[in-house]
């Protein structure tokens, strides 16, 4: 059994909309998202994101090598896929995907959306995040692919179609 790294510090307090390393990033230069657990808070157990989108669609679906990801709907209509199901989540509703196993989201409608995103263990999705806020527009398929891999996880399948 691998040892659990201890939790670093004390309590960080995160305001409303706010940044952990308080700075101003979007995914792909267009869906602003914040750090409000950071890996290092957590001995690298746990990293945890809120992204804002204002546009209907997702990330192409993936699956993560190591990290279970767990998707907790703050606002609008999500579509989202776990091996192959797909759930239609609200605000309030939450679903895991583990690790492993493909599964890829969407906002659905032209209404804007917030989703809490947790990553267990952190792995290397704290470093995704940050290599993608130096993007400006989705990149190709040829250039997600070796992206995600460089980050712990494969591309298996194009983004959700929303209604």
């Amino acid at each position: 059994m691998k040892p659990k790294m201890p939790t670093v510090g004390g309590a960080t307090l995160i305001p409303r909309g706010g940044d952990r390393f308080q700075l101003d990033r979007k995914v792909f230069g267009v869906m602003p998202f914040t750090v409000k657990v950071a890996a290092a808070d957590t001995g690298g157990e746990l990293l945890v994101i809120e992204q804002a989108n204002a546009f209907p669609g997702g990330p192409p679906r993936h699956q993560h090598h190591e990290q279970d990801e767990w998707f907790y709907v703050v606002a609008g209509k999500y579509s989202i896929e776990v091996a192959g199901e797909m759930h239609h989540l609200g605000p309030g509703d939450s679903i895991l995907a583990p690790r492993g196993v493909p599964h890829g989201w969407a906002l659905d409608g032209s209404e804007p959306g917030r989703l809490l995103i947790a990553f267990q263990p952190a792995g290397r999705m704290e470093e995704f995040f940050a290599a993608t806020a130096d993007m400006v527009g989705m990149p190709t398929p040829a250039e997600l692919a070796p992206l995600f891999e460089a980050h712990g996880m494969t591309v298996v399948g194009p983004p959700l179609r929303t209604p």
